[in-house]
């Protein structure tokens, strides 16, 4: 495809360098602002006002009041707090017991809310201090919505007056920054490509939270353009969100693509965060992020205005801090939906009450299966040793519960499909149709770009995108590949996925075996999931010994592997076993309970009442 400039998007491209001059000139006096009102430290100061540069005048003045009054409550606050600075253990709130914000659940905040404990409004304000004490080290919420306060106002007005919207009522939950929403917050998946844009409506996972009576409360980073951009990049970075890290180790690679969820969550910095994946982008950041996930079936959860990368394989999920929390916000953004024809498979005549899932006694009776072959040549290894060791200390966990665990299965799909490129090129298919097709769906598209080689095109020739320090490799190959997902030669690799991670996979291994799930270590489980579409559910199992050594990623600037780093188990099943898996995840959860033993290094210090003692 040709790649020679055009003369729009020459012009395109200089009104948006003059822009970003300009916006310079905003970041440097909002810094300055910020650094007389809040006392913040001179890199913090900076790195709050660059996440408020607005597309508006009327933006400057919206974000730019948030930012102040933040700033003024976090005043002689550290943006780096250490183990010595975290919260009192007296989280009361004038004299009844409340927990931290980093262990508080659904169902304690609804009870706070229902008592009149405080408002939503004041979780609004809670969180979002939170966020703004740890961003400038962490770097896992790219923005914060404008309309958060007035949203939590409406909603505190509607419980006063009896009309209750469901169980997420007046909560804040965080977005990854490829989820749309038709408000004040962009929808970049980290790129400056998408500066500007405007879609025509929310996406359907905006529009259900919302209807559910929910509080988007921002956007989280993300690994650029979900992780399929670059070979050589690391995760949780883009363009405009910066480095994210994770909170357990200082410098934790937080996996990725749905990075700043990851973090956010397990941080509590809202009551959970959606994140999507399309090849372990929600279970692997669940996984070192110490976080309860559910990845669901394609189809299960619409795509509608998420920014994609396979049509085959995306699906959207809850980030959570425990099953219970994660199944209702699944139970609010489950379902069909006419703007995504995946969705036309889902087999209820209601959403499932996935809430009524989460049983104790769930593990009771059940067969589990033991894929050996995807993980046992790690076991030597010194970076997985650790999971694997605490994953086959947890099948007596199991068993004690009532299940029969049915070890050293073999599953002889994998090995075909690591020996191939079949995903690969189904991703790349329909990665070069469904950004074009995204492209196509915006209202306001600035930059005029309306195709993968055209994106490409402007990444390269744009400093602040790093390349090629940060290369479009994966752009290249797609570009390379010739055909599209339309194309005869797609569809030979997209059943061979099917084949070989279905029924010569999971589907194959449940049916023949008679099993309720598969269980592995989390890090082993996306790539079967991921082509076949089928869902995982994953929760906290373990971390690194304190005498682990530190290995750094690939890229050099972050550390994979280290001490205290969580890592968590997964349960696997057929297509829409959503409901299955929760309750195994549930009654797994609730007998081990690891999430609250691992503590991170920096958590913010801001509780509840804090905020409600200032009103006071």
């Amino acid at each position: 495809m040709s790649q020679s400039h055009s003369p729009t998007l020459e012009g395109q491209k200089a009104k948006q360098y003059r822009r970003w001059i300009y916006q310079t000139l905003l970041v440097v006096a909002a810094a300055t602002c910020l650094l007389i009102i809040s006392g913040s430290p001179l890199t913090e100061a900076f790195w709050q006002a660059a996440t408020l540069v607005p597309e508006s005048p009327k933006m400057l003045a919206m974000k730019f009041g948030v930012a102040l009054a933040f700033a003024a409550m976090g005043a002689g606050q550290t943006s780096t707090p250490s183990n010595e600075d975290c919260p009192s253990t007296n989280t009361a709130i004038n004299g009844t017991p409340f927990p931290p914000l980093i262990e508080a659940t659904l169902e304690d905040i609804v009870k706070g809310l229902e008592s009149g404990l405080f408002t939503s409004v004041e979780l609004v304000n809670a969180y979002s201090a939170r966020v703004m004490e740890v961003n400038s080290t962490l770097k896992m919420v790219t923005e914060l919505n404008p309309d958060a306060l007035s949203i939590a106002a409406e909603t505190d007005r509607l419980r006063a007056n009896g009309s209750v919207l469901g169980p997420l009522h007046g909560i804040p939950i965080l977005l990854k920054n490829n989820i749309a929403t038709m408000d004040e917050m962009a929808n970049t998946a980290g790129s400056y490509a998408l500066v500007g844009a405007r879609v025509p409506k929310d996406s359907t996972m905006a529009a259900k939270l919302r209807k559910a009576g929910a509080v988007l409360l921002g956007k989280t980073n993300l690994s650029q353009w979900a992780n399929y951009r670059s070979s050589n990049t690391s995760n949780g970075w883009s363009a405009l969100g910066g480095q994210t890290e994770a909170a357990y180790y200082p410098g934790q690679d937080p996996s990725g693509s749905s990075s700043g969820s990851g973090v956010a969550s397990s941080l509590g910095l809202a009551l959970a965060c959606l994140g999507t994946e399309t090849d372990g982008s929600i279970v692997s950041p669940a996984g070192v992020n110490n976080l309860a996930a559910i990845k669901p079936t394609v189809g299960l959860t619409s795509r509608y205005l998420v920014v994609p990368i396979s049509e085959h394989q995306d699906t959207v999920g809850p980030m959570a801090r425990t099953v219970k929390d994660a199944a209702y916000i699944l139970s609010a953004i489950a379902g069909p939906d006419p703007n995504d024809n995946y969705t036309s498979a889902f087999p209820f005549s209601t959403v499932p009450d996935y809430v009524a899932a989460c049983d104790y006694s769930g593990l009771k009776g059940k067969r589990l299966g033991v894929p050996r072959n995807l993980f046992m040549q790690y076991s030597d290894s010194e970076e997985y040793r650790p999971q694997i060791a605490s994953f086959d200390a947890s099948l007596d966990v199991f068993r004690a519960a009532g299940a029969e665990v049915v070890d050293n299965l073999h599953l002889e799909g994998p090995g075909v499909l690591a020996s191939s490129n079949f995903e690969d090129v189904v991703l790349m298919a329909d990665f070069v149709t469904g950004v074009a097709n995204y492209f196509s769906e915006l209202t306001a598209n600035p930059l005029k770009i309306t195709s993968l080689a055209e994106l490409q095109e402007f990444t390269q020739g744009t400093p602040m995108e790093d390349w090629p320090a940060r290369d479009t490799r994966i752009w290249q190959d797609a570009l390379d590949l010739g055909f599209d997902n339309t194309s005869p030669e797609f569809w030979s690799n997209y059943t061979a996925d099917l084949r070989y991670g279905g029924l010569l996979g999971i589907t194959g291994a449940i049916k023949n075996m008679s099993l309720d799930a598969l269980i592995m270590p989390t890090t082993f489980s996306s790539t079967l999931p991921a082509v076949i579409g089928s869902p995982i559910v994953t929760v906290p199992l373990g971390r690194y010994p304190d005498n682990t050594t530190v290995v750094p990623n690939q890229f050099g600037n972050l550390n994979a592997t280290g001490p205290n780093l969580p890592f968590g188990i997964a349960f696997l099943g057929e297509h829409f076993s959503e409901e299955k898996l929760i309750s195994l995840a549930y009654a797994f959860e609730q007998r081990t309970k690891v999430r609250n033993t691992i503590k991170p290094y920096i958590q913010p210090k801001t509780e509840l009442v804090d905020i409600v003692d200032k009103k006071e």
